[in-house]
């Protein structure tokens, strides 16, 4: 593969697939990429996995099968699975409130909501509208603690609206509640190492070596009108944490910062896939599944400046961003990175990078590359 591209290019593509090996070494020709990884499996088997460019800035260190990369939001798909398991413990499922396994949340007039409300990003926490320290993005249990004592900046239950940092630590706290064990303790251990998947919410100090270095995006976000909500979630100068350190790779947010590669993505969201299961290994009951992927709103997003539709914490393909798949399910993540998934064709795709764009939604090099596997079917 080397020998068609002016830049690393490793992996592989089945027969029938080559469009999608074209299509991206397209977005380096272009110039939007520093490194990238894409996979796809099919009904079960890998049909492509392409590693390219380069994990760092200088453009010295090769991207490979072993490189790892913040996902950020695309978290959120993943971790949406675990708080599925661990809902399943409690009689009325993602229906009880999460003052019942989690008593401080009750203050300010929170006692009613629901763990569906709060994993569909109904319950009004999008962030903090007053000053906080950011260093207590850092310290999750006590970011968990100060979330619990806030009023919602509106009524729960009534609207949704984008959390994209504090719906990690929400349910992070919830799942830890319910458990006893950390959200990315279970990931690891009742996932993502037995079946020797590499991902973690969490990452050993061990690891970070093996990090891609991250180029920001020179642009904003076009979040449209700056209402507190926006700005509380966005805009505040404490909105979030310094991203990318030693501390905030090594805690977790369940929200936010996931590492790994394409391909173990991929295998994650290919559960959403095939109702639950990840390699013959099933995650959940598949009722429990149902209500995981259920639309639990749909319309007018309070947070983002676009209309969507989430179930119990993954979001359903209403903006179109998930490429021609009526069915599809999936997260993208800031800066660009996308998993997606749809059951009725059996199909996963997990697009990951390091050059950032300022895309909410949609990343056209994500778009891209989907678009092209759904041409390939």
């Amino acid at each position: 593969m080397a020998d068609i591209a002016p830049f690393p290019l490793s992996g592989f593509v089945a027969p029938g697939f080559e469009p999608v090996e074209e299509a991206f070494a397209e977005n380096f020709a272009h110039g939007d990429e520093q490194g990238a990884g894409f996979a796809v499996i099919l009904d079960g088997e890998v049909v492509v996995d392409l590693n390219g460019g380069w994990a760092d800035r200088a453009g010295t260190r090769p991207w490979d099968a072993r490189t790892l990369v913040p996902v950020y939001s695309t978290s959120k798909g993943i971790s949406a699975l675990v708080l599925a398991m661990a809902t399943e413990a409690l009689p009325a499922g993602y229906e009880t409130p999460v003052a019942e396994v989690w008593p401080e949340f009750a203050a300010a007039g929170k006692g009613a909501v629901t763990i569906g409300e709060v994993a569909s990003h109904q319950a009004g926490l999008p962030g903090f509208a007053e000053e906080i320290d950011p260093a207590l993005w850092l310290d999750p249990p006590a970011c968990a603690g100060a979330l619990a004592e806030l009023a919602p900046m509106w009524p729960p239950g009534s609207a949704h609206g984008y959390h994209p940092l504090t719906w990690g630590y929400l349910v992070g706290e919830i799942v830890a509640r319910i458990t006893g064990r950390t959200l990315g303790t279970i990931l690891r251990e009742d996932i993502c190492a037995p079946l020797g998947i590499d991902f973690q919410i969490g990452l050993p100090e061990a690891d970070h070596a093996r990090v891609a270095e991250i180029l920001r995006p020179k642009a904003l976000a076009d979040l449209g009108e700056i209402t507190p909500a926006r700005r509380a979630a966005f805009v505040s100068k404490w909105s979030a944490p310094d991203r990318g350190g030693a501390i905030w790779r090594e805690i977790e947010i369940p929200s936010a910062n996931g590492h790994g590669t394409a391909s173990a993505a991929a295998t994650l969201y290919n559960a959403y896939a095939h109702v639950g299961l990840i390699g013959g290994k099933r995650l959940m009951r598949p009722a429990t599944f149902e209500t995981l992927i259920t639309p639990r709103v749909d319309g007018p997003d309070l947070v983002l400046p676009l209309t969507t539709r989430f179930g119990a914490g993954i979001m359903h393909n209403s903006y179109k961003s998930f490429g021609p798949f009526e069915d599809g399910l999936g997260h993208c993540g800031w800066g660009g990175s996308l998993a997606i998934a749809s059951p009725s064709r059996g199909l996963t795709c997990a697009y990951v990078m390091n050059r950032q764009s300022n895309i909410l939604v949609g990343d056209p090099r994500a778009v891209r590359l989907v678009e092209t596997v759904a041409g390939c079917l």
